[in-house]
């Protein structure tokens, strides 16, 4: 029997799940409603859920990881949430006192067929939603980052940390830039929902 998951080190955790990069797939949005029902029967007192990243905009080369925001409400102990998500299947893998974060689909064998990143986030705490938005309506910058993502690929397929902070530039300036564009397009929300 190989190790489990929790044994593992980084760097034995980074190649069994390398980063793996693919064309986009009309079935990612499929897979996202499926979890996101299943996440609104789980925690229902999520003010907001909404698929995130790559996957979430078309005709982008992606890693076919679903990345999934759920905004919570500002009062309140995570830890509830954390030991609902854990008994269903999804492996926390750090929690901060307004953060956390779980992954589904991470076996001992490597990825499932269906794979899942959980971001929960206080209500408000969502720049990616901007980001998101900016590529879909700005398909010539969502082309740049597809670029620059698949330049990084092989160079750090074994490093997560280093591919993610080699994106970080890019995805901070757009953000920024989102959020100048659409002004408070959810901030609006923030106020229904509290």
């Amino acid at each position: 029997m190989g190790k489990r998951l929790s044994e593992m080190s980084l760097e034995e955790l980074w190649h069994l799940f390398p980063i793996f990069l693919t064309e986009h797939q009309a079935c990612w949005k499929e897979w996202y409603t499926e979890e996101e029902c299943a996440l609104a029967k789980l925690i229902p007192e999520a003010k907001r859920i909404s698929h995130i990243g790559s996957t979430a905009i078309d005709h982008i080369w992606a890693k076919p990881i679903i990345d999934i925001l759920v905004e919570m409400p500002m009062e309140g102990d995570l830890s509830a949430t954390k030991d609902t998500l854990s008994r269903n299947g999804y492996i926390c893998m750090n929690q901060g006192a307004d953060r956390a974060s779980f992954n589904k689909g991470y076996t001992e064998n490597g990825f499932a067929e269906k794979v899942f990143h959980v971001h929960i986030r206080r209500i408000g705490d969502h720049d990616e939603l901007y980001f998101r938005d900016y590529l879909i309506d700005h398909p010539n910058v969502a082309l740049r980052y597809e670029e620059m993502k698949l330049d990084l690929w092989k160079r750090y397929e074994h490093d997560r940390d280093g591919y993610t902070a080699k994106k970080t530039e890019f995805v901070q300036v757009y953000t920024t830039i989102a959020k100048a564009t659409y002004k408070n397009r959810y901030e609006c929300d923030l106020i229904k929902n509290t």
